[in-house]
């Protein structure tokens, strides 16, 4: 019996990108828990905090599109971090259909305490810096291939 090379099987499951990239992302998330799990974050709720301590207050519509998250996705996400207090949906005032979303004080202050996630996610990789951004610009390419390609 010879043994089939990565040419000769396509479909061998060990060169599929997509299985790369799900076990890596599935890993990867699985590394956060723990760190975020004292904030009371799980790791969808702190992307949505991550983008509300840099661009908020901001419309769901476009919370939405920096997440690349669809509105049913993200409206349980919100209302879970409302219950908790780290966020308030208010009625924007130049347009009644619209929710801006906004951080509470409590919201602004867990940014102290997430500061000590980037690093903590870094020392459990045991990857350095530069070899991580080298890896988020080859991810950012497959992104951004992967969604002309849907166009």
């Amino acid at each position: 019996m010879t043994e089939i090379t990565e040419t000769e099987n396509p479909l061998a499951l060990e060169h599929q990108v997509c299985f790369a990239l799900a076990v890596a992302a599935r890993t990867v998330i699985a590394l956060y828990r723990p760190v975020l799990e004292p904030m009371g974050l799980t790791h969808p709720q702190y992307l949505v905090m991550l983008a509300l301590w840099e661009h908020e207050p901001v419309s769901v519509k476009d919370l939405s599109g920096m997440l690349q998250l669809e509105p049913a996705t993200l409206s349980p996400l919100l209302k879970r971090l409302e219950a908790a207090g780290l966020l308030r949906r208010d009625r924007s005032t130049t347009d009644e259909r619209s929710l801006a979303v906004a951080l509470t004080p409590e919201g602004r202050e867990l940014r102290n305490q997430a500061l000590e996630v980037p690093p903590a996610i870094v020392e459990r990789l045991g990857m350095n810096v530069d070899e991580l951004m080298e890896l988020h610009g080859r991810l950012t390419t497959v992104i951004a291939a992967a969604t002309s390609s849907r166009k």
